[in-house]
């Protein structure tokens, strides 16, 4: 399947896909604390970046990686691009991608999509949530063009450069449970 056939198949589902080179993979859904981690990701960036030109955007908004030959839908997604608020389906150049981590994704999210991402010339910050430990993994994008971890432990406050906001611990965690006893 190419990437219009793809957009046009894509738009009579009632399910989220996402794609990579030709290859369609059903979206599963997501467990009480992913979904809650990432609004509470969400909300942090929409207040702080109100009246700004730039967006957040969560799970459903579309993401093309032109390079990857791919869609994608972040769990978080913010853009301050012309060109992305012209298009209100799809975005094209994001400056920070978050990702909370499930025990199904979390290789993908951290190899082959993170590579994907990272052929983004607009991504700035790659920020990678885990309820499971209660850290965070925040990947930016240095002055020498490479990809940098920092990581944060449990209680730590996220420092999130490309958009200026300091992302609290109580904040991030909010309502999230604590992952079930083993």
């Amino acid at each position: 399947m190419t990437a219009a056939e793809f957009l046009d198949w894509d738009a009579h589902e009632t399910i989220r896909h996402e794609f990579v080179r030709g290859e369609v993979f059903a979206m599963a859904g997501a467990e009480e604390r992913h979904v809650t981690a990432s609004a509470n990701v969400y909300i942090a960036l929409r207040t702080h970046l109100r009246g700004t030109p730039c967006r957040t955007f969560i799970t459903d908004m579309k993401l093309r990686v032109d390079a990857a030959d791919a869609y994608f839908y972040p769990d978080v997604l913010v853009t301050c691009s012309p060109a992305d608020a012209a298009d209100p389906l799809i975005k094209r150049e994001p400056m920070l991608l978050v990702e909370v981590l499930s025990p199904s994704t979390a290789a993908y999210d951290r190899g082959d999509k993170f590579a994907a991402y990272r052929s983004l010339p607009s991504l700035r910050e790659y920020l990678l949530v885990d309820t499971e430990s209660r850290r965070c993994d925040l990947y930016r994008l240095g002055g020498d063009g490479l990809w940098v971890l920092h990581p944060y432990e449990p209680g730590q406050t996220v420092q999130l450069d490309s958009v200026g906001l300091s992302l609290v611990a109580t904040a991030l965690w909010d309502e999230v449970g604590l992952p079930p006893a083993a």
